[in-house]
């Protein structure tokens, strides 16, 4: 009995690992800038990279949010994107993907969005003079997902097109 026991112990030890790092794996840096820099590349930006100190400012701002998972910017001094999400257990890839996909309301020969659309989330994201970003996730205690992803320098200046 003893020894069967163990077994389960240790299986259910292997399991909770690869769940964990799963999860870590789907929100790591490199999860996050691959996202971009393939909407960068798509519209012949270079790419991002990953920068420590924007991504504790980012991870602190997000821990901030925890409590109550609002979709609020930081005010900070970089460029900034946030996301949130419930019912699922949403990823690096979900909030980079969604920023990206207002590019279908993006015209580049007015440099405006569309009408009663959003697009300034994409154009932080391929905003040219950005070349680093730093991001964080959190768990809410409502179960949903915040993510915030800052840009150095930022972007989405007024007047000025994104590349």
């Amino acid at each position: 009995m003893r020894s069967s026991n163990s077994a389960l112990a240790m299986l259910f030890a292997v399991a909770l690992a690869m769940a964990c790092t799963s999860a870590l794996a789907q929100n790591s840096p490199q999860d996050f800038v691959s996202p971009h820099n393939a909407a960068r590349a798509a519209v012949g930006v270079g790419p991002v990279s990953w920068d420590n100190t924007v991504a504790a400012y980012a991870q602190n701002y997000a821990n901030q949010r925890a409590a109550d998972c609002q979709l609020v910017h930081s005010g900070g001094p970089y460029g900034e994107n946030i996301f949130w999400g419930s019912g699922r257990d949403y990823t690096a890839a979900d909030a980079v993907n969604a920023w990206v996909s207002e590019k279908q309301d993006y015209d580049y020969n007015s440099n405006k969005c569309a009408p009663n659309k959003v697009c300034g989330h994409y154009t932080q994201v391929v905003w040219r003079s950005s070349t680093a970003i730093g991001c964080g996730r959190v768990r809410c205690n409502s179960g949903a997902i915040f993510i915030i992803c800052n840009y150095k320098p930022p972007g989405n200046y007024v007047g000025q097109r994104p590349y």
